[in-house]
This record gives C-alpha cells, structure tokens and sequence, in this order.
C-alpha cells in the first residue's frame, strides 16, 4: 500500500513538473510566434492565432471529449489519470499565459530550439513517471481503431504533419512550419534521452587471441562479469571466443587500456546501451 501512495505521489509530481515546464515553454517561446510542433498544444496554437481565444480553453475544450470518447481503448483508470493530467496542464498553461508578452528574444530559431527543450523536457518526465496529459495520440488511438489495418504511429505522425504545415499557413508566413518541424525533432529528441536517462553504459564485444588472459584481466581488474560466446572466422573459418562485456560507461577507457595491454591485436566493437537490467545494475522493478 505505501509502495502504492510512493508511485502514486511520484506520479503527481512529475506530472505537475512536467507541465510546468511544459507550459513556459509554450507561452515564453512558442506562443509569440506561432510555432506549433504538433502534438494538442500545437494544434490549440494554431487555432488560437485564428480565432483569439485562449490557447488553455482550446485545449479543455478538444482534449476533454477526445479523453471521453478513448474510454473504451484505455479503460477507467488510465482514462480517469489522462482526464486529470488534460485538465492540470490546460490550467496550468492558463496560468503561465503572461509569459508570453515577455517576448525574451525574436529569433525564430533560437525560439524553436528553446521551446522544444522545455516542451521535449517537460514530456520526457512525465512519461518517466507514467504520466499523461492526453493529445493527438488519443487521436491516433482512436482513428486506428476505426482503421485497425493502419497504425497509430503514422497516424499521430500525419496529424503532427499537419499541424506544422497549419502554423505556417495561419501565420501567413511557411517559414514558422519550418521552425515548427525544428522543434518537434528536437522535443522528440530531448524527450527520448530523458526516457533513456543519461547515465547510459557501454557494451563490448571482444575478438581476441587470448581470450582467456583477457577474461581474468577483465574480472579481476575491473569486477565486471563477461559472457563468453561461441564465433568463427568467415574468411578463415577458425573457431573464436567473443567476449561480451556490460560496463559503466566511466570504465570505458579503463577497459580500453586493460585490452590494449594484454592484445594489442583484439578487435573491439563499443555500444551505447541505454538501459541494462540485472545484476550489478539496475534491478527489474526500478
């Protein structure tokens, strides 16, 4: 029950994190020149650069019934969690609307990339938390199941689309679509590396000829378990010992060293892994 009012209370706090962050970067960076990157708050842009409402309203008015009608895809609660999260950002976003006449800088591009780090920031926390705050991707759920033989990604990638292309003809100027595609590859890009996290490792896969020598160096230098698999040559169709290491990525250059003193020869192939699950690192249920 308390792991329960932990997850719940984490789950909260992101969301409200997650939406302030959010919203600044809408009404400081966005707002003011009319960069949509897609997504509820893109299209409520767009429709607010038209008809002067206030963008908060638009999107209660469009997310509320799009959480009601996904009722049946998500079930109750996660419906119930997305029609809370809806109604928290639009209030927020609401609240945060003056930031919008500070007008920080006119540069559409430093706007764009500004914009879409808060925006990319602020969804990647929330959807670390399981948190949601609903979009065109119950738009998505929804269309997907009328079309069950197309998928709900390119679905929400078309009504994305659109949604750029809509900034820059509302705005009379095709430029702010432009501006608009920047910032939604770079809130997509800033959102996947907090959903990844930071504190990625490495993996090694090492062809040797002393396969053994460098096992020992390897878990009595380094502490670090290694996986031995079975490989051969293509060329020269000899049998070979791969060694496949996991690793801190702050023992990357130790490992480096260890091999290039026992084989000069070995031959090394290095991956970023962004998540690894186990022993010696994080445990399934983190």
């Amino acid at each position: 029950m308390k792991k329960q009012k932990s997850s719940a209370l984490i789950e909260l706090l992101g969301l409200f994190v997650g939406s302030i962050i959010m919203a600044v970067g809408i009404n400081m960076f966005f707002k003011p020149h009319t960069i949509a990157p897609g997504g509820m708050s893109g299209l409520a842009l767009v429709i607010s650069k038209i008809t002067g409402l206030e963008v908060s309203t638009i999107m209660l008015v469009i997310g509320i019934p799009l959480v009601i009608f996904s009722f049946r895809i998500m079930g109750t609660k996660n419906s119930l969690k997305t029609l809370f999260g809806t109604v928290l950002f639009s209030f927020i976003v609401g609240v945060t609307s003056p930031l919008s006449n500070l007008r920080l800088t006119d540069d559409l591009l430093l706007s764009a990339i500004s914009g879409g780090i808060l925006l990319g920031s602020g969804i990647g926390i929330m959807f670390r938390v399981d948190a949601s705050t609903g979009g065109t991707d119950l738009i998505a759920l929804i269309l997907s199941k009328k079309f069950p033989s197309i998928k709900p990604t390119k679905f929400m990638t078309f009504l994305d689309g659109m949604v750029v292309i809509s900034a820059g003809i509302a705005s009379n100027n095709l430029e702010i679509g432009l501006y608009s595609a920047i910032a939604l590859y770079v809130i997509v890009k800033i959102a996947d590396a907090i959903m990844a996290g930071f504190d990625y490792s490495k993996a090694f896969l090492i062809i040797s000829n002393q396969p053994e020598k460098l096992r020992e160096v390897i878990t009595d230098d380094l502490n670090r378990g290694v996986t031995i698999l079975e490989g051969r040559g293509g060329y020269t169709k000899d049998k070979k010992e791969i060694l496949l290491v996991v690793l801190p990525k702050k023992q990357e250059t130790y490992l480096k060293k260890l091999v290039n003193g026992t084989d000069p020869t070995a031959f090394i192939i290095v991956s970023s892994v962004h998540e690894v699950l186990g022993q010696g690192f994080k445990t399934l249920n983190n």
